[in-house]
């Protein structure tokens, strides 16, 4: 229990701070980024829906860790805005297949309704299509969100002081297996209880909107 002391519980409570800070701005960018593409591949036309279909098969064909050692060794800059930039690139192209399939659930009914209430594409997408599509992919985009917390984790390998970054300094001030044990427990738990919260609120979701 001696690595449990003040100053190594603040370090790494810091590095949790920073793996949360960065999962949701990467997070937000991604979700917003990923709806301008997924409008894009579903309305635009043919060269536009091309790129960004190329762009979507990219980044989902390759590994999230390669990107962020490609933004790292190319881009310099502050690690939170490097870390941030790496995994909107990325999950950016999974968010826009999700939206995109929530779209795509939508009845055409809905579009020729708001035609004929002469609401024009923007105002259609904006007041109508994107709400509901947003409550029916709420599920996906919180399991979306799950994997971008834990995949916070490959940024100790570029040296990012995120949670695991600041757990594996503390641990290698010992060489006691126990207390090894002891701090990925403790890192066990956080990354848990976040993770296990943001599925407890998914199924309350899922719960009401089942007895709605």
């Amino acid at each position: 229990m001696e690595l449990f002391t003040p100053d190594n519980m603040s370090f790494m409570l810091a590095g949790f701070g920073k793996t949360l800070v960065v999962s949701f701005f990467a997070i937000i960018f991604s979700l917003v980024f990923g709806t301008v593409l997924a409008l894009v591949k579903s309305y635009a036309s043919r060269p536009f829906r091309w790129l960004v279909s190329a762009y979507i098969e990219l980044f989902r064909c390759t590994p999230n860790l390669l990107w962020i050692l490609f933004i790292y060794f190319t881009v310099k800059g502050n690690d939170v805005v490097i870390s941030v930039m790496a995994f909107t690139i990325f999950t950016s192209a999974v968010m826009a297949e999700i939206v995109r399939g929530g779209l795509n659930s939508i009845p055409v009914s809905q579009f020729e309704a708001a035609r004929s209430q002469g609401f024009g594409f923007f105002a259609t997408m904006r007041l109508i299509i994107l709400p509901q599509t947003f409550k029916t992919i709420i599920p996906a985009l919180f399991s979306q969100c799950t994997t971008v917390i834990k995949d916070s984790s490959y940024l100790a390998g570029i040296n990012v002081a995120e949670f695991m970054y600041c757990s594996k300094v503390v641990m290698a001030k010992t060489t006691s297996l126990n207390d090894v044990l002891l701090v990925y427990g403790f890192v066990f738990l956080l990354y848990f209880a976040l993770n296990f919260g943001i599925s407890l609120l998914v199924r309350a979701y899922q719960r009401r909107v089942v007895a709605a």
